[in-house]
């Protein structure tokens, strides 16, 4: 590796070369430049925007602290004192989740080489298929048709013997770690209407929930991820003064789901009142808890849960425009 100052700085490339070569998004790209002053591109005569080598590898070092859990404005902050005092990062090895060549297979082959290689502990076979599977795919289809049927047969598989609980652990922390790599690469939007996610009392099961976090922040929404067994009055009262526009809960247990009962009537007497909506396996199986929960079932998949809550907060704000 080189110090990035090494690298020319000639301006040559447009932002989707840019975000070809790094794995960031074009919508996340400007909102980092907009808001953090990550870079300030060239400008060709045409005022479309021009990236040197030298700001790709700026940006892939930038992405990189913020796949390992630093924040946006953190890293940029950490960049910038290390320019102050006249040292540059060096070269940063390509993202773990820069896209690569598109492959024609199917979202199946994928989630089932997923689970092949979690199974057998094998991070590297991992990455290189998330990797795939992330230029393949859009994040609706990485989610619902690649990681969440990969959960469903590891799920399958200790339930039934075939693995031990270590390997079902480290197969959920990884994919936890790399979705909430994924989810840190939007920016947040204060102005955005403002959705808490998380799982409901007892609930320790929180990819789902994080997967619909993911999605809802994806387009556009201010989303924050609370975690697995929330305690319903701590949330109620968090609720009272954050006053988010909507809270999703996700429940795989029936004694999860059965929590919920009178959460919506005390969430009413918020004012203004949050809409309460909710998912999970529990509600799948048990389609009559639906009627003994008080709120929105979100459907039965992570797309319809997106589309459900995206109607339910147009609807919030299309009656507060009146």
């Amino acid at each position: 590796m080189i110090p990035i100052s090494e690298i020319p700085d000639v301006p040559k490339y447009n932002i989707k070369s840019v975000c070809n070569q790094t794995g960031i998004r074009a919508v996340t790209l400007r909102a980092w430049e907009r808001r953090h002053e990550v870079l300030t591109p060239h400008r060709a005569e045409n005022r479309y925007r021009l990236y040197s080598d030298r700001d790709v590898a700026l940006l892939r070092w930038i992405k990189n602290r913020v796949d390992e859990g630093v924040s946006i404005s953190s890293a940029v902050s950490e960049l910038r004192s290390m320019l102050r005092n006249g040292v540059w990062p060096e070269t940063s090895p390509v993202s773990v989740d820069a896209p690569v060549r598109k492959s024609d297979a199917p979202p199946s082959d994928y989630a089932h080489g997923l689970y092949r290689a979690l199974i057998q502990h094998d991070e590297a076979r991992a990455g290189e298929l998330l990797r795939e599977a992330n230029a393949a795919f859009d994040i609706r289809t990485l989610c619902q048709d690649v990681i969440a049927p990969c959960l469903v047969e590891i799920g399958e598989a200790w339930y039934t013997g075939q693995i031990r609980i270590t390997t079902e652990h480290f197969a959920s922390a990884y994919l936890r770690g790399k979705l909430l790599s994924i989810m840190q690469t939007y920016p947040t939007r204060r102005s955005a209407q403002h959705v808490l996610v998380g799982g409901a009392p007892m609930e320790q099961h929180e990819i789902g929930s994080l997967m619909m976090a993911l999605l809802l922040r994806s387009e556009g929404y201010r989303v924050e991820f609370l975690g697995p067994d929330l305690p319903l009055e701590d949330l109620v009262d968090y609720a009272s003064y954050e006053k988010p526009h909507m809270i999703i809960l996700s429940a795989t247990l029936t004694e999860s789901a059965e929590a919920l009962r009178n959460f919506n009537a005390k969430l009413s007497r918020l004012r203004p009142a949050p809409i309460f909506g909710y998912g999970g396996a529990a509600f799948r199986v048990k389609p009559e808890l639906r009627k003994q929960v008080p709120g929105f079932y979100l459907g039965d998949t992570l797309v319809e849960g997106l589309e459900k809550s995206a109607a339910l907060l147009e609807e919030k704000a299309a009656q507060r425009r009146k």
